[in-house]
């Protein structure tokens, strides 16, 4: 059933660009680019179409931070780590003159860019140099680049924006013991004064987005009534005006307000499709642009309000930058996706299916298959699990899930529950509960394919990253039987030593997740690996890199160590890599995803 229409190599070198961001006055956007082998810096007009590159090996290699324009948008200021340890510092680059200027060197912090303050002479940041991550301005006027923390909260604090007079910062934090809980507050510029203002219940996640131009009005989102909503607050009375309507199988998230405030870009997801919505702000009616179905998020009004950047993307497109036109409905393309010689008519389309798990629940998921199969074949299926727990598949393009098809194998992407976009709870069922029935919907999605006629039950493997690598880990040892082979990349396999070593904004949302290392003693046990490797049997490919923060490489050595003290054979019941020059997995980088793609590919086909 092999097609070989899809050469990996090239498949994964194809430019793809990343983090678009309008200038303040929205005649420009800057974006990072890998056309020239490797991320770069560059600026798009938007009026005479002139791309310029930035930067030449400056950019970071891996992307895990974004950059923001300066108020004056002479400069652009991004994060850069080193080799994918996220312990970003700083930099900034003159447009006029190339300039790249380190403007920090921390090399034990993580600090990520916010918005620049309208009088141009300082910056929010979210940092966690003081222990949690929280919210601090620096100073841009002088060489020295000042630091002054702003918010002083236990749980991470993330900036949202300035108000249009410079007098406030928006922030995202939480104050109560209900860890899932997220309020919204404002700061006085100089961290002088903080209060509290949106809250909509105890336990839910209620965060501003933007600013209205008029200062009086942010817009926010909240799961308060179990599924992600929009609205608007009101500062001078305190009210709250809901936008997005009650509805069990949509989720809507505030975006940004064109630049008149006379409407607010919202993203809505929908059965892992996204579509830009715009709301009028006075009356409060939406409007759907008319997009293909797949991914199309945007969120940035450009050109005088007349236009909205779009990323387009679905299972079989590559993604692309649109600018759409809001007074005719129509858009062009800016930045167009690449195919070098492969045939994108080789790309098959994505099914969003339901499935039933062990407690009758339904799951979502999404199904890749060849497009032909003939009568009486038996494929080998590949479940991958995604990251988080809190994330989710989308209806993307996926260049992975399109190669193995294009290999032979039946694809199964599940949004087990832990998932985000099916509301409030499907996203908890899995708190204090990881490797637990979140395990037994992937268990079931082994089932669901089992049973399909064209999909042999015998050769089922499980493939994730981050929380998926816990998910692959977890299911080759506590359901032996189920896998023929498992792949746990940059995963987790002993939730009290990642604890110990993790950092403050990791270990509070762990916490949020699975509860507390000491009252929860038998529970982490329960849900870590490494108390069930000697219950293996299917052969595992363990990837990691050495600079991961997030699940750090001890995860994998101890996981290793272990096989080989029951008496596995590295190279027969396990293979094990680990590279030096990565972190949470490559990030965006060429060579790194070639590398790590390669390997994957190579041992499904000699093992499943």
């Amino acid at each position: 059933m092999k097609e070989n229409r899809v050469p990996l190599e090239e498949l994964a070198q194809l430019p793809s660009f990343a983090a678009v961001t309008p200038s303040w006055d929205g005649q420009k956007i800057a974006f990072y680019w890998d056309k020239t082998g490797r991320y770069e810096l560059y600026t798009l007009d938007l009026l005479s179409r002139e791309v310029k590159k930035l930067t030449d090996g400056q950019a970071p290699r891996q992307l895990r931070a974004g950059f923001v324009w300066t108020r004056d948008d002479a400069e652009v200021i991004f994060a850069k780590d080193k080799d994918g340890d996220e312990q970003n510092n700083l930099f900034k680059i003159v447009l006029d003159t190339g300039q790249v200027v380190q403007m920090d060197d921390s090399p034990t912090t993580q600090e990520y860019a916010a918005q620049v303050h309208p009088d141009n002479t300082r910056m929010a940041v979210m940092s966690n140099r003081a222990g949690q991550m929280n919210v601090f301005t620096l100073d841009l006027k002088h060489e020295t680049h000042e630091w002054k923390q702003l918010t002083y909260f236990k749980a991470p604090a993330y900036a949202v924006g300035w108000s249009p007079d410079g007098e406030w910062l928006a922030v995202v934090s939480n104050e109560s013991p209900n860890l899932k809980n997220q309020d919204s507050y404002l700061v006085r510029a100089d961290g002088s004064q903080i209060r509290k203002i949106l809250s909509i219940q105890d336990g839910s996640k209620d965060a501003v987005a933007d600013w209205h131009p008029d200062g009086k009005r942010l817009a926010f989102t909240s799961d308060a009534s179990g599924n992600s909503r929009v609205g608007i607050f009101n500062l001078d009375g305190g009210e709250v005006r809901w936008l997005s309507p009650e509805r069990s199988d949509t989720e809507e998230y505030a975006a940004g307000f064109s630049k008149n405030g006379e409407w607010l870009a919202v993203i809505r997801n929908r059965h892992a499709a996204i579509l830009p919505v715009l709301y009028h702000v006075e009356s409060g009616q939406s409007r759907e642009l008319k997009l293909p179905e797949g991914v199309a998020a945007g969120s940035d009004f450009v050109l005088g309000d007349r236009k909205l950047l779009v990323l387009l993307t679905s299972a079989t497109r590559r993604p692309e930058l649109i600018l759409y036109d809001l007074e005719q409905d129509t858009y062009e393309v800016l930045l167009e996706a690449e195919y070098g010689s492969i045939d994108p008519t080789v790309f098959v389309e994505d099914q969003h299916i339901w499935y039933e798990s062990y407690d009758g629940r339904k799951v979502p998921a999404l199904l890749y298959q060849p497009r032909t199969i003939p009568p009486g074949t038996r494929l080998p299926a590949v479940i991958i699990v995604h990251g988080g727990p809190t994330a989710q598949f989308f209806r993307a393009f996926d260049p992975f899930a399109q190669f193995l098809v294009d290999q032979g194998y039946v694809v199964l992407q599940p949004n087990i529950r832990g998932s985000t976009g099916y509301g409030v709870e499907w996203r908890d069922l899995n708190l204090k509960d990881w490797g637990g029935g979140d395990l037994e919907d992937v268990v079931a999605g082994a089932r669901y394919l089992g049973a399909l006629p064209f999909v042999d039950p015998n050769r089922i493997g499980i493939f994730g990253g981050s929380f998926g690598g816990f998910m692959t880990y977890m299911a080759v040892t506590k359901k032996p039987e189920v896998f023929k082979v498992g792949v746990p990349w940059v995963g987790i396999t002993d939730l009290h030593k990642l604890y110990e070593e993790d950092m403050e904004h990791f270990k509070y949302y762990f916490r949020s997740q699975m509860g507390d290392p000491v009252q929860d003693y038998a529970l982490w046990r329960d849900r870590s690996a490494i108390e069930f490797a000697h219950q293996l049997k299917a052969p595992i490919l363990i990837v990691h890199g050495v600079n991961d923060p997030r699940c750090p490489i001890s995860q994998a050595r101890i996981f290793r160590d272990k096989l080989l003290q029951l008496g596995k054979q590295e190279g027969q019941d396990f293979e094990y890599h680990e590279f030096a020059d990565e972190g949470h997995g490559p990030g965006g980088d060429i060579q790194g995803k070639i590398r790590t793609f390669k390997l994957l590919a190579d041992f499904l086909e000699r093992r499943l």
